[in-house]
This record gives structure tokens, sequence and C-alpha cells, in this order.
């Protein structure tokens, strides 16, 4: 039986670090820890849709686009999710899909072990947006394994290995899948 662990960056940007960080994640979980995991990356342009709103719901229900994205995570073993920080909070393209799918269930992670990451281009490493998601997890069904913040990513990451430099933040790394390794079995 494979286990399928699913992995996104909440940054719409078509040249995310937090893709990146995602990315050099799902990889080195699958290579390191997992060997027999299906590592699956979403775009999350791929669910645009119009922005919530309790009109839009009554209209026509909760968007298509917010069921699939809720049908993947309750498919997943696991997740690795990388946090972009906007003005101090989520992406307004994360928020987004993330309000729509509470629609469905208020535990949008379903209860689905999983790291958190953020990755910045300065020194605070996403603090404010790893906090809110810390804060509210036990309230939308998630299993924290880690939290990992990697902040001034232009020194953190070596784009032609694509692996971090910083060996405090490949430790911390490692210690987050290696806790997920252990959940999903």
């Amino acid at each position: 039986m494979h286990m399928k662990i699913l992995t996104f960056s909440t940054s719409n940007h078509s040249n995310s670090i937090n893709a990146a960080l995602a990315s050099l994640a799902g990889e080195k979980f699958k290579s390191v820890y997992k060997p027999d995991a299906d590592i699956e990356m979403l775009n999350i342009n791929d669910f645009e849709m119009p922005i919530y709103s309790i009109d839009r719901e009554t209209e026509g229900g909760v968007h298509q686009r917010a069921r699939d994205f809720y049908g993947k995570i309750g498919e997943a073993d696991g997740l690795i999710m990388s946090f972009a920080e906007y003005n101090g909070s989520y992406t307004s393209a994360w928020k987004n899909i993330y309000d729509w799918m509470s629609r469905i269930n208020q535990k949008v992670y379903q209860d689905t072990p999983a790291v958190v990451l953020a990755a910045t281009p300065g020194p605070r490493s996403g603090a404010s947006v790893l906090q809110a998601v810390e804060m509210t997890a036990p309230f939308f069904g998630l299993e924290l394994c880690g939290v990992v913040g990697v902040g001034e990513w232009g020194k953190a990451f070596d784009p032609s290995t694509k692996s971090l430099t910083r060996e405090e933040d490949v430790a911390k790394l490692d210690e987050a899948l290696a806790a997920l390794a252990g959940k999903v079995g």
C-alpha cells in the first residue's frame, strides 16, 4: 500500500520560494523517510475561484474547486504545506480557498498529520503566519508534526542544488519530516 503525501505552497506566485521549500521537503520525505510514498504537489493557481461570500454560496453552493481541494486533503495520509506570509498573514489566494473549504467542514485539514513550513526573504521566517496556523490548528483539524520557518531565503537555499544551506534549517526540517513519517506509518 502506497501512502500519499500532499504538498503545496499557499503562494500563487509563479516563482514561489514557498513552492520551492514544499517541493524540497516532499522530495526529502520520499528519499529519506518513506521511499514508497506518492508525493503529489498541488499548485493553488489550479484552484482559483471567486472570492468567498455567503451570497455566492447561497446562490450556487460550495464551489467545485473548493470541493476538489478538500477531497485532495481527504485522500492524503499526510500534508507538507509551506505558508507564504503577506503583510503578516495568509495570502489572499490561500485564505479564499480555505474559506470556501471551511463551508464543507470546519475541520478543513480532516485531522491529517502535517508539517507546516514558511520561507521568507526576511529574517522573521514567517513567524506571524506560522503562529496563526499553530493557534488555529485544533479548530480546523490539523495535526501538527512540525513547524519550520526558513528566513533569509537568499542565504538559506542553494538554487543550483535545490537544497538548504544552513545546518540548523536542515536539522529542523529533518526533525519535522521524521515526526510526520512516524505518524503516517
